[in-house]
């Protein structure tokens, strides 16, 4: 493209995040690279609540959560609604190539995380991309098959 910034699939973001200042700072982080954050919330119940009430273009969870229920159970019900997850997390789970387009693994900076979401959403479009230091993506569903 000249002269001109790509089109963005992900504009509506929806953080999952227990740690207040984490997900202070993501919040943050996200609204100053240009994206729009649909909610930020703690737990499981109010991940789902938030993707049946509002579009959702993209979940970012971690997979320790307040409760008993985890990101990787908010992965599970986002694809049921065809909702992609980047997991932001210390603790990849075993499956999470099965549940997420990617991760990123904690602690990550404002650049990372701004290069992530670039990442993600060019691999989302199914274009080539680098990730950056840290972020792991996963085959597509239709790559993998």
């Amino acid at each position: 493209m000249l002269f001109g910034k790509r089109k963005r699939r992900v504009k509506r973001v929806l953080i999952i995040e227990d740690e207040p200042l984490t997900a202070f700072d993501n919040e943050v982080m996200i609204q100053d690279a240009g994206y729009e954050v649909v909610a930020t919330h703690d737990d499981y119940a109010e991940a789902i609540a938030a993707m049946d009430r509002e579009p959702v273009d993209l979940v970012l969870s971690d997979v320790r959560l307040r409760g008993d229920r985890t990101g990787i159970e908010v992965a599970e019900e986002a694809a049921k609604r065809g909702i992609p997850v980047l997991f932001v997390t210390g603790h990849p789970p075993d499956n999470a190539h099965e549940l997420a387009v990617g991760c990123l693994v904690k602690p990550y900076t404002e650049k990372t995380l701004r290069a992530a979401l670039d990442a993600v959403d060019k691999h989302l479009e199914g274009e080539e991309c680098k990730p950056p230091k840290g972020l792991h993506l996963y085959p597509r569903k239709s790559e993998a098959q």
